[in-house]
C-alpha cells in the first residue's frame, strides 16, 4: 500500500514536472520535444490504467498524508470508478494534446511557455478528480481557473484574448469561492472533510436546515465551471485560446469539472425536489441555448464550443433526473463526448492551420487535399450525431430510454433533448461535410494534409469512438459500469445495457436524424432565422458581464475617492476615531467601566513636581505658535513619563523612554526643517475643535483602559515564569532585557526592521526633495539665490 501511495503521488506530480521541464526540452529539441514531453502524461495514464482490474472489482484505492491533523485536514486522494475514468481521460487525451500542440505551435516563440501552462492545467484537473480532501479539491479547483486564464490569454497581445481570459477567471473563480462556502457548510453538517467519508452522511445532509443553502452554493461552483446558463458565455469566448487548449478544455478537462462534482455529490445531495428541479431545468435550458447559438455561428471552433455548452447541459439534466437509466446515460455520454469533441476540435485546428481560416463559408472542396483529415472528421461527426456504429449512438439510445415517460415533465424534457440533438446532428455534419465537399475555393494558405503530430491525436480519438461501440461489453466493464456505480452508490457489478433499445427510443433516434437532416439541408436559412431571433431577443449575458464589470469599476472608483481622497489629515482622523470608538464604546455597552480611583494619600513633593512639569509641557504644546516649538515642547511629556518610571523603580524602562523621546524629538525636528510647511498652525477653528475633541476622546479611552486593567485581579503567572527561567534558560539577570532580547527576540527584531524601513523611506524622500530642488535651481538660478 505504501508503494501504491508513493507511485500515485508521483503520477500526480508528473504533469507539474513536465511544466518545469517543458521550456528546456522545447529549447533543445524544438517541436519534436513534444514526443519527449508526452511521456509524462503517458506514464501517468499507464499508472492509473493499472487500477482498472481492482476498481472494476469494486475496490477503492486511497492514500495521502496528514497535513493539519488537529483540524482534520489532509492531503489525501482516492480512486473509484468515477475518479479513475476521469483520470484516464485527462491523462490519455492529455498525451494526445501534447503531441498535437507540438505540431500546431511548431516554430512559435513561446511554445515552451505554452507547454508549461498546459501541463499545469493538466495537473490541476487531475488533482480535482482524485482529491478526497475538501481542501485539495478546492485548491485544484481554483488552480484550473488560474491555469485556464494563462492558456486562454496565451496570445496576450490581442485585446480579445485578454478579455476572454479575464472573463473566464472571474466567472469560474467566483464560482469557486461559492463552492468553498458550500464545502464548509457540508463540513459543518457532516463533521468530515473528505469526500469518501461524506458519502455516509447523505441523509444528514438532505435533512439539514441549511441543505438548500449548501446546494445553491455547490451548484454555483459547478454551473460556472461547466458553463451552464446563464454562465455559459465564458466558454465560447475562451476560443481565443490556441486550438490545443480548446480541444483539451472541451473534451476532458475544466468544463467537465462541474459535471464531475455533480456526479460525485449525487449520492449526498441528490434525490431531493430541489436537486430534481434545478438541475434538469438549467441543464435543459443550457442544451437548447447552446445548440441554438451553435447553429448561428460560421467559425468552426465557435460552432463546436456552443455544442459543448449544450452537451454539458444535457449531462447536467441527466444527473438531475437521477434514475437508473439517466445515470447510465450520463456515464456513457460523458465518455462519448470526450472522444468525439476532442477529435472534432483538433480537426478544426488542422483546417485552420493548413488553410489559414476557420470560417465555414470560406471553405469547400478540402476533401481532395486533406482526405485523412476528412475521414477523421466524418468518423467523429457520426459519433456526435448519434449514428451507428459509433459510441455516440449508444449514448443517445440510453438517453432516450432514460427520458421517456408519460408525464408532462418527461415529455417536455424528451422534446427538448430531441430538438437539441437534432441541432447537434446538423452542426456535426456542418463541420465534417461543408469544408470538405464541393468545388475547392481559394484559402489564405494552400490546403494540404497535416503532419503526423496534428492528425495522430484526432485519429486515435475517432477510432476509439468506433472501438468503444464495437467492444461495448468491455467499455461497459471498464468505464460505464464503474461510473454509474459511484453516482448511484450501488455495487460495481450492476448491469448497464448498451444494446439497442427497440421501440420508443429507436423511434426518437430516427426522429432526431430526420430533423437533423432537414436542419442541415436548410442550414443557411436556419442560421439566418436564428440570427434574426437572437437580434430581436437583445443582448445576452455576455453583454451583461461587461456592464457588471464596468459598473464595478465605476463603483470602486467612487468608493476610492471617498475612502482614499489623498489627504493625510483624513486618514489620521479616521484612524484615531476608530481607536476612540474601540476604547470607549465596548466598556460602555458591556458595563465594563472602571470604578472611580481613590486619590493616593502619600503623593510626595517630587511627584507633584513631575506632574507640574508635565502640565507645563502640555501648556507649552497648546500655546506654541509654530510646529518646531510644539515638537520640542511635546518632548517634555515624554521626559516627565520617564521620570515617573524612574521614581517607581523602573530605571531600565526610564532609560529607554529617555532615549526614545530624545531621538523622536531630534528626528522630528530634523524632518520638519526639511519640509516646506507653514510656520504656524493654519487650521480653522472648527477643525481645531474637532481635533481637540478627538484627542480628548483617545486620551479618555486609554485612561479608562489603564484603570480597568489595574483594577482587575493581577495574574502573576508570567512574572513567576520570567523570574524562574530568565537566569536558567536565557542566562540573564536583568529580566526586562531578557524578555526583550530572548523571549521576545523575533518581535523585537520585527520592530527594529520596521523602524529601519521607515528611516530609509524618510531618507529617500528627503533625497528626492533635495534632488528636485537642485534641478529646479539649475533651471532657474533665481531659485538658488532665494534659497
Amino acid at each position: 500500500m505504501a508503494d501504491v501511495t508513493a507511485l500515485t503521488f508521483l503520477a500526480l506530480c508528473l504533469p507539474f514536472a513536465g511544466a518545469l521541464a517543458a521550456p528546456f526540452v522545447i529549447r533543445i529539441f524544438g517541436a519534436n520535444g513534444a514526443w519527449l514531453l508526452a511521456i509524462a502524461p503517458l506514464l501517468a495514464f499507464l499508472h492509473f490504467l493499472r487500477f482498472v482490474p481492482a476498481i472494476t472489482g469494486g475496490e477503492v484505492v486511497a492514500g495521502g498524508y496528514a497535513w493539519v491533523p488537529s483540524y482534520n485536514l489532509s492531503f489525501s486522494w482516492f480512486l473509484d470508478g468515477l475518479s479513475l475514468a476521469f483520470a484516464l481521460l485527462i491523462t490519455g487525451i492529455g498525451t494526445l494534446i501534447v503531441l498535437y500542440a507540438g505540431g500546431y505551435l511548431k516554430g512559435h516563440k513561446d511554445q515552451g511557455r505554452f507547454f508549461s501552462f498546459i501541463f499545469l492545467f493538466m495537473g490541476a484537473m487531475l488533482g480535482i478528480v482524485v482529491s478526497d480532501s475538501f481542501l485539495m479539491l478546492f485548491i485544484f479547483w481554483e488552480l484550473t481557473s488560474i491555469t485556464s486564464f494563462l492558456l486562454i490569454g496565451f496570445d496576450h497581445e490581442r485585446a480579445a484574448a485578454r478579455r476572454a481570459a479575464l472573463q473566464a477567471l472571474l466567472v469560474t473563480g467566483g464560482g469557486g469561492l461559492c463552492l468553498l462556502a458550500g464545502l464548509l457548510l457540508l463540513w459543518n453538517i457532516s463533521g468530515v472533510t473528505e469526500m469518501s467519508q461524506l458519502m455516509r452522511f447523505g441523509d444528514a445532509v438532505r435533512q439539514s436546515p441549511i441543505y438548500l443553502t449548501a446546494l445553491i452554493l455547490v451548484l454555483a461552483g459547478a454551473f460556472t465551471k461547466s458553463a451552464q446558463f446563464p454562465f455559459h458565455f465564458w466558454l465560447p469566448n475562451a476560443m481565443e485560446a490556441p486550438t490545443p487548449v480548446s480541444a483539451y478544455l472541451h473534451s476532458a478537462t475544466m468544463v467537465k469539472a462541474g459535471v464531475y462534482l455533480l456526479m460525485r455529490l449525487n449520492p449526498v445531495m441528490g434525490a431531493t425536489p430541489a436537486w430534481e428541479i434545478l438541475l434538469p431545468f438549467f441543464g435543459g435550458l443550457t442544451l437548447v441555448v447552446g445548440t441554438a447559438l451553435a447553429i448561428r455561428q460560421t467559425d468552426l471552433k465557435l460552432k463546436l464550443a456552443y455544442t459543448t455548452v449544450s452537451s454539458l447541459g444535457l449531462l447536467v439534466m441527466l444527473i438531475g433526473f437521477g434514475s437508473e437509466h439517466a445515470v447510465e446515460a450520463a456515464a456513457i455520454y460523458l465518455v462519448a463526448h470526450s472522444l468525439f469533441k476532442g477529435a472534432l476540435f483538433m480537426v478544426a485546428g488542422i483546417i485552420d492551420h493548413e488553410t489559414g481560416t476557420r470560417d465555414i463559408t470560406r471553405l469547400a472542396g478540402l476533401g481532395r487535399a486533406m482526405p485523412l483529415t476528412w475521414v477523421i472528421a466524418l468518423a467523429a461527426a457520426l459519433s456526435m450525431a448519434g449514428l451507428p456504429p459509433f459510441f455516440g449512438f449508444l449514448a443517445k439510445e440510453e438517453i432516450y430510454t432514460a427520458l421517456i415517460g408519460g408525464d408532462v415533465r418527461a415529455l417536455t424534457f424528451t422534446a427538448v433533448t430531441v430538438f437539441g440533438n437534432a441541432l447537434m446532428f446538423a452542426v456535426a455534419f456542418a463541420v465534417a461535410l461543408k469544408p470538405f465537399l464541393g468545388r475547392p475555393v481559394e484559402t489564405p494558405i494552400h490546403p494540404h494534409e497535416a503532419p503526423v503530430l496534428l492528425w495522430l491525436g484526432p485519429a486515435v480519438l475517432a477510432a476509439l469512438g468506433l472501438l468503444a461501440a464495437i467492444f461495448s461489453s468491455f467499455t461497459h466493464a471498464v468505464l460505464s459500469s464503474p461510473i454509474s456505480a459511484v453516482i448511484r452508490q450501488t455495487p460495481a457489478d450492476i448491469d448497464v445495457s448498451l444494446a439497442l433499445h427497440p421501440g420508443v427510443p429507436l423511434a426518437l433516434s430516427a426522429l432526431t436524424v430526420l430533423l437533423g437532416i432537414g436542419i442541415y439541408w436548410q442550414l443557411a436559412r436556419v442560421r439566418a432565422a436564428m440570427a434574426i431571433f437572437l437580434i430581436a431577443a437583445g443582448r445576452g449575458p455576455d453583454h451583461g458581464f461587461d456592464l457588471a464589470i464596468s459598473g464595478l469599476v465605476r463603483f470602486a472608483g467612487r468608493l476610492m475617492r471617498i475612502l482614499q481622497p489623498g489627504r493625510l489629515q483624513i486618514y489620521i482622523a479616521c484612524t484615531f476615531l476608530s481607536v476612540a470608538a474601540i476604547l470607549i464604546i465596548p466598556p460602555v455597552v458591556y458595563g465594563e467601566l472602571p470604578h472611580p480611583p481613590a486619590w493616593p494619600a502619600d503623593v510626595g513633593l517630587y511627584e507633584w513636581a513631575v506632574l507640574l512639569i508635565a502640565a507645563v509641557g502640555l501648556a507649552a504644546v497648546l500655546v506654541a505658535r509654530d510646529r518646531l516649538t510644539a515638537i520640542v515642547s511635546l518632548g517634555i511629556q515624554g521626559f516627565a513619563v520617564a521620570m515617573i518610571f524612574l521614581l517607581f523603580g523602573a530605571p531600565d524602562l526610564a532609560f529607554t523612554q529617555f532615549m526614545v523621546e530624545t531621538l523622536s524629538v531630534v528626528i522630528l525636528a530634523l524632518v520638519i526643517t526639511r519640509l516646506r510647511l507653514s510656520p504656524d498652525d493654519q487650521r480653522p477653528l472648527g477643525r481645531s475643535l474637532f481635533d481637540a475633541a478627538l484627542a480628548l476622546a483617545c486620551g479618555l479611552g486609554l485612561t479608562l483602559l489603564l484603570l480597568r486593567a489595574t483594577q482587575a485581579p493581577f495574574n502573576d503567572a508570567l512574572t513567576v515564569f520570567f523570574n524562574a527561567y530568565s537566569k536558567s534558560i536565557a542566562h540573564g539577570a536583568n529580566v526586562v532585557n531578557v524578555i526583550i532580547v530572548d523571549f521576545r527576540g523575533t518581535d523585537t527584531l520585527g520592530e527594529i526592521a520596521v523602524v529601519a524601513v521607515a528611516g530609509l523611506a524618510i531618507l529617500a524622500l528627503i533625497r528626492i526633495r533635495a534632488g528636485t530642488e537642485r534641478k529646479l535651481a539649475a533651471n532657474d538660478p533665481a531659485l538658488e539665490t532665494e534659497g
